[in-house]
């Protein structure tokens, strides 16, 4: 005789779990790094603060090198977050599928623009 402790559960869901709360936290962590780096520049800046500032500031290439991660990171935060809400709220495959897709090109697309501008500085 076996004894049956609760009823049997049924577990949907792609199970990232740990994954993406680690990948979020790591985003969220170099773009807090990448944010105080720039308010250091900012603040230790002389002059007006205006383009011939900010292209001094991108023009170093640890820096465009920091600002590629933090644009890679930021899309990635972005589609994690996005896909979680989608995976959550939108039931019908073929509109979350389209959704998705949506957003994988609109990301795509702001970190190619994001990329473009910060190599033409």
């Amino acid at each position: 005789m076996s004894t049956n402790y609760g009823s049997k559960r049924t577990v949907v869901g792609a199970h990232y779990g740990l994954r993406d709360w680690l990948s979020q936290r790591a985003t969220a962590a170099l773009m807090a790094l990448f944010t105080i780096v720039v308010l250091a520049q900012l603040l230790f800046a002389q002059g007006p603060i205006g383009y011939d500032l900010w292209a001094g500031i991108f023009a170093h290439q640890w820096m465009r090198v920091l600002t590629f991660a933090v644009i890679v990171g930021l899309a990635w935060h972005a589609w994690v977050g996005v896909r979680d809400i989608f995976m959550d709220y939108i039931k019908p495959v073929g509109v979350r599928l389209v959704l998705q897709v949506l957003a994988i090109v609109w990301l795509v697309g702001c970190a190619g623009w994001g990329m473009q501008i910060l190599w033409r500085l």
